[in-house]
């Protein structure tokens, strides 16, 4: 993506001097792990704290201006979008840095710039990088005096430095959750449960999702209904029965259902 001052603004990062951190220890609320809060401007205090935290970082998460063209307390939200992308840009740059292998950065925006944002930090931390564009609902109740639409969500991009050494902390399922697993046969990898493997499309619509699935333990072939075809192509069929941890997670039944080991 090019825009006026792009090259100059891919520079920026580079030439922001490395300035000396300087405490104030009566503004501070202790040391260690109660963290480091940094006063001022923050493309100078990440440029200061690179050298000790570079590579170091497990997850980041910022939230920049939207650029909604709106007047807060403390900063106006309303920049021309060049000079927006010339604000984000090398603030990005200097993130990147931080961030161990195997870590992630997330950033909250709207619709003013989210597509841009896309775009750069495709560029800055290569699509290839790309985890998710994870939506989340801000209002409950719809805008009855909106213009157009009612906008009722933000997003937040999600990118690794280098997605497959990428690791989530996954959130224990709650006892609810794990109520629909069961184990009635004993298996001794755990709790699991069935799952329907078929979807509301016919032969006729989803020809690629017509197809025979061989029973691992007969060897007998296996086809979905005419009128109700498999839910993935041949490829996730076979890539589901890779993850197999043993031929007994996963059994394959007669009217299309699938048992899916608890995780």
């Amino acid at each position: 993506m090019q825009w006026l001052t792009g090259d100059a603004d891919r520079r920026a990062a580079a030439r922001v001097p490395f300035r000396l951190l300087t405490e104030q220890p009566d503004l501070s609320y202790g040391q260690g792990e109660n963290g480091l809060l940094v006063q001022g401007d923050n493309l100078e205090a990440l440029k200061a704290l690179l050298p000790f935290y570079a590579g170091r970082v497990k997850c980041i998460y910022i939230d920049p201006p939207y650029n909604t063209r709106s007047a807060f307390e403390h900063y106006d939200d309303i920049l021309e979008h060049a000079q927006w992308l010339g604000m984000i840009v090398p603030r990005l740059m200097l993130l990147r840095e931080f961030l161990s292998e195997d870590r992630s950065i997330w950033v909250s925006i709207d619709d003013n710039e989210g597509h841009y944002l896309k775009v750069v930090m495709d560029e800055i931390f290569r699509r290839r990088n790309f985890v998710a564009n994870v939506t989340w609902q801000k209002p409950y109740a719809p805008a009855n005096d909106a213009t157009w639409l009612s906008e009722s969500h933000d997003q937040i991009l999600a990118f690794a430095l280098r997605k497959p050494e990428f690791i989530t902390n996954n959130v224990p399922r709650s006892e609810q959750s794990l109520s629909v697993y069961k184990n009635p046969d004993d298996d001794p990898q755990g709790l699991w449960r069935s799952d329907t493997y078929t979807c509301a499309k016919s032969a006729a619509e989803r020809p690629n999702l017509y197809y025979p699935i061989v029973q691992p333990f007969t060897g007998k072939e296996i086809w979905p209904k005419q009128t109700r075809v498999w839910r993935g192509d041949r490829g996730a069929a076979a890539i589901r029965r890779s993850r197999r941890r043993a031929p007994a997670r996963r059994h394959r039944q007669s009217d299309g259902a699938v048992r899916l080991d608890a995780l």
